[in-house]
């Protein structure tokens, strides 16, 4: 088994950013890790461009919420002292985006936010990045899941609902 003090351990780890509620969580594990062991970050998010327009074609209304939220990750860099840059890609698909990046930038993480959903009939709902993420990249993959707002939360057996479930009279 692995020694926890290196599990985490990284000199330079991707950020996934998507405009989306784990933006900060993310930023904030990935600077406290950093923090440890002196580790560069890399922001990036990935605008996904439909096979309508050109790749190169100019995002204007997109490129100025990237450059917003990459604003956000660096100010809350500065607050931990951390080293982070930000880096905007125009892409067809934004996990083999952010793969590719963590292999150009020879990352030895990529950090991304699970935000917490469920699909219709209630089963909880993963999406596509993170398991292309998980399946292809050569590095360390730390998954950060949004907690599950209070009012989702079923009644955990405490109490007298407790025993009775553990058999005690």
């Amino acid at each position: 088994m692995s020694d926890p003090q290196t599990l985490n351990a990284f000199s330079k780890a991707v950020l996934g950013l998507n405009g989306a509620s784990t933006d900060g969580l993310v930023v904030h594990l990935g600077c406290q890790l950093a923090k440890q062991n002196s580790a560069e970050l890399v922001a990036v998010h990935v605008i996904e461009v439909d096979w309508s327009h050109e790749l190169s074609d100019e995002m204007s209304a997109e490129n100025e919420a990237a450059s917003a939220i990459l604003d956000l990750a660096e100010g809350i860099a500065e607050h931990y002292r951390v080293k982070l840059s930000g880096d905007l890609l125009q892409a067809r698909e934004v996990a083999a985006a952010l793969v590719d990046e963590a292999v150009e930038l020879q990352a030895d993480a990529i950090i991304v936010g699970l935000p917490y959903r469920k699909r219709f009939g209630g089963d909880f709902e993963i999406g596509e990045t993170i398991p292309y993420v998980f399946q292809n990249a050569p590095c360390q993959v730390i998954v950060a899941r949004e907690p599950v707002a209070v009012a989702n939360i079923a009644e955990p057996a405490t109490g007298r609902r407790q025993e009775l479930a553990m058999g005690a009279r």
